[in-house]
Order: structure tokens, then sequence, then C-alpha cells
């Protein structure tokens, strides 16, 4: 089929002009004669069409992309083949890829890249929840609709996990700007594959590109076995660390610590949006749609000058005692948790800002409990509460030590530490983990030395050496008194990125 434009595929589908083209297949427009409507044909190119394997493949997409039902995924109506050539019908999306605008805007606003990494992650699990691994997850393959909804398309070399007839070990499939580590080493592909790809199409939406460069395809793939991802916080000081650490944690090149689904990595996501729309105070375009369709507790976190603008209009004709009010609830809603109030920022280190909920007291060398009910103190930015040790009589604590474990969640690569004590003297050191939950003694393998206190004083910082991982508790262990002291305590806790 030399010129396929005027040619009718099916008696149904007439070709209208070429819209895109690819390395084994041309997308036309065409007019749907019996429903009259554009749709995007697929048409796989003759000549790769005699190889069985490429072929197979093309067949295989149809079949995988017709299970999908989401609004998210650009879907398949109809596939045939005409001539000996094999076409696909696609609902036609009248936009621009991601990449497109990419390249016309360079960075995006944060909450539309958050969004639009909602979307795709949504489209992406209701795929995996198909068993269907996409393994192609770029900006050119997600299409913004009429809209302005992100689309997942082209699931060209997508496979079901559990079809092993295709793709043998030590393939390499994928582009390598966005390729996972175990793509790029030919190790099996699972749904965590796909949402590294995410990882690393946010950073690109975040920063305006990607983030290794090579000398060929090879080189760019080893980057991402070997190399850390530059801090996209560096890259983009007035995102958040939530959003931040979710740009991490999706791209941890070890698949423990990678998002487990895609579940996790939306619910994330979600998080970040709501925070991102508080810190800014306002939210348009299609972070709006999105933002709209959070759960209702996720929502809830933000102010509601935000989340209902219509039901401020009379209350800003009150005064402006009112209005200063509603700015300061809003500029008090806009960091998750407690906030950096009394933070000491500078030489390159940020202040993140922590849960309520985010200290522990950690004992276990001794009964596990350490006035745990006064943990949250440690983080609750008021100087006045602290959290304290039992009385230890003359400072023996008979054993190695106890500490306060704080949660960094998702997880965060740490650089600094501070520790306001009104007992000073003390000594210990840090311990970081990338676990769920904080390992059950400090000799488990699974918790990590990344800085010391050789002697505290009211205001300690400890900077921290993680290796540029992403570690999801940091403890701080104390191991012994300074003399004359019978208890420690500490009243702030900050971490820095």
């Amino acid at each position: 089929m030399s010129s396929p434009v005027g040619t009718v595929l099916g008696g149904r589908y007439e070709i209208d002009e070429a819209i895109g083209r690819g390395g084994n297949s041309t997308v036309y427009r065409a007019h749907d004669l019996s429903l009259e409507r554009w749709v995007a044909i697929k048409m796989m190119h003759r000549e790769v069409a005699r190889d069985s394997e490429q072929l197979e493949r093309f067949r295989r997409e149809a079949k995988s992309i017709a299970k999908l039902s989401s609004p998210y995924v650009v879907g398949v109506i109809d596939a045939d083949e005409q001539d000996q050539t094999p076409y696909i019908v696609l609902e036609y999306v009248d936009g621009q890829t991601l990449k497109q605008r990419i390249r016309e805007l360079g960075r995006l606003e944060i909450p539309e890249a958050i969004a639009f990494a909602i979307e795709i992650a949504r489209g992406l699990k209701a795929a995996h929840e198909r068993q269907i691994v996409h393994r192609d997850v770029k900006p050119q393959n997600v299409l913004i609709d009429e809209d302005g909804a992100a689309r997942v398309t082209d699931f060209g070399i997508a496979r079901q996990l559990n079809d092993e007839s295709l793709t043998a070990d030590g393939r390499v499939l994928g582009t390598t700007d966005y390729v996972s580590p175990e793509q790029a080493l030919g190790h099996s592909v699972t749904p965590q594959s796909d949402l590294y790809s995410l990882g690393i199409v946010l950073f690109e939406m975040l920063t305006g590109d990607v983030p290794f460069h090579g000398e060929n395809q090879v080189a760019v793939a080893m980057c991402h076995v070997r190399d850390e991802l530059p801090d996209v916080q560096a890259l983009r000081p007035q995102m958040s660390t939530v959003l931040a650490s979710v740009v991490d944690k999706a791209t941890e090149k070890d698949l423990d610590h990678r998002y487990q689904d895609a579940a996790a990595m939306i619910a994330e996501l979600e998080n970040a949006l709501a925070v991102e729309t508080s810190r800014s105070g306002e939210i348009t375009g299609e972070a709006t749609t999105v933002f709209e369709s959070l759960p209702r507790e996720t929502r809830e976190r933000v102010g509601p000058k935000i989340r209902r603008p219509w039901r401020w209009l009379a209350v800003i004709a009150i005064g402006a005692a009112l209005t200063v009010t509603a700015f300061a609830f809003v500029a008090q809603r806009a960091q998750r948790g407690t906030g950096t109030d009394n933070a000491r920022a500078g030489d390159g280190l940020t202040a993140v800002s922590l849960s309520g909920d985010a200290a522990q007291a950690y004992d276990p060398a001794g009964d596990n409990s350490e006035h745990d009910q006064q943990a949250a103190f440690a983080v609750d930015r008021s100087p006045s509460t602290t959290w304290s040790t039992e009385n230890y009589l003359n400072g023996n604590l008979a054993k190695d030590g106890l500490g306060l474990a704080i949660d960094a969640k998702p997880a965060l690569k740490a650089q600094a530490i501070d520790i306001v004590s009104p007992t000073p003297g003390w000594k210990g050191r840090i311990y970081a983990s990338r676990s769920a939950t904080p390992p059950p003694t400090l000799s488990d393998s699974n918790w990590t030395e990344v800085g010391s206190i050789p002697r505290a004083t009211a205001r300690t910082r400890a900077r921290l050496d993680t290796q540029g991982k992403a570690f999801r508790w940091y403890l701080i262990w104390i191991e012994s008194f300074a003399p004359g002291q019978s208890r420690v305590e500490i009243s702030e806790v900050f971490l820095y990125r």
C-alpha cells in the first residue's frame, strides 16, 4: 500500500493524512464513514510486517489495549488487515504529545506536572491490573487531549506478564532516556519498570530536561544503571520536599525501595498536589480537574479558599481583618505536617516539613517504651515541649543506647540533621534505614550509620553521608549521657535536603 491517503480500510475508514511516524508504523488520521467521526489508524509498515515477531507484537498491541477501559488510556476501536498490511483503529485525540508541550514551554508549572503524572499513573494502573506492562513510558507516548487531560498511548512493545512467548532475556526495549535499570540490563520487566519511567517523565516535566545525556543510547542506558539522578529540588527549588521525595522514590534503582505498585505512587502524587496547591495558594488548568478528583481527605488538607473559591467572595467584602486571617490560615497549611519554623537552612540546605507523627521512641534493648507519648513533641516546632528519656541513675543506661526515630516518608536524601536539646553533653550517632518500619534492633543490617554526635550542644547540626540514597527513617541514637546526667531531652529535630 504505497500511498494510503484516500484509501478506505475495511470499507469504513477513509485515510486523510499522516500525523505521526515511527520505525515500525505510521499513524494516520482517518474518517469513520459509518459513525461520522475522526479516528487514528496505526498502520504497520509493509516491510516490517514481513518480520513474524514484529507482526505478532503489533497484533498483540491491539489485543492488549482492547482489554483496557480507562479515561487515561487511548482506546482501541478496531483492528484488521488489508493488502497484507495490519492496522489498528484508535480513538483520535486532537491535541499534542506531552513531549511537544515540554519542548514548547520548557519546564511545566509544578501543579500541572503533578496532575499529568497522576493521570499517567492512573492509566498505567489500569494496564497493570490487566497484567499489561507498557515498557515504553515516555512523554512522546502521552497525548494531551482537547480537554487538557493526559492519556497514555502506544502500547507497541507492551506485553502481558503471563506471556513468555516474546522478548527473550537480554533484549532491551524502550527509549533509553526513560529506561529502567532492570530493563537496560535486559532483566525481567514488571509494573515497577513503568513507574521508574514515569518518575523520569516527571523529572523532565519539572526541570525541562531528561536527567542523563551520553554519546549514544547505550551510554544513557548505563547512566540509569549506575548513576544517581541529579537532585530535582536543586534544579527546581520552588518545589516541595514532598514532591521531590516522590521523584526520588519512583526512580529508585533498588526495586525493594521503589514504589511497589501504581496505587502507592498515585497516593503520594495526590498528596504532593495537595501540598503544592496549598503552597501556591491557587490552582488552574488541568491541575484543577485532577484536584477535584482527589480523595476527599486529601483535598481537605488544602485551605478552603482554594477548595471552594466561590464561597470566599463574600468574605472579601467583610474587611481586611478577615482577609489577613484567611491568608494566615492558608499560609499555615502551606506545608505538610508541622512546617519548618525555627529551622536554619543555608549552606545549600533546605529544611524538610515532617508529619506530626513522624517521631517515635526507639528502645530495642529495653522494654521498647521510652516516653512514647512525648515523641511528637520533638517535631511539633515548639521549643517549650520536649521528648525525654526515662531517668537513669548517674546516667547508667545499662544497655547500648536508646533513641528517637524520625519518619521521612516516603524517603529523603538527607544532608544534615539539627537536634535541639536542653540537656547538652550527651554522645550519639545517626543511623538511617530504608525499611517501611524501623528495624527491630540496631544490629539489623537495614540500619546504616550516616553521621555522629561526638558531644551534643544546645543545638547540634550533624552532617549526614547517605551516599546519595534516600532513606525512610533517621535514628538519633543516644549512646552515653554527660557526667551527672540522668536523662536526655530533645525539644526539636529538623531534617535538611
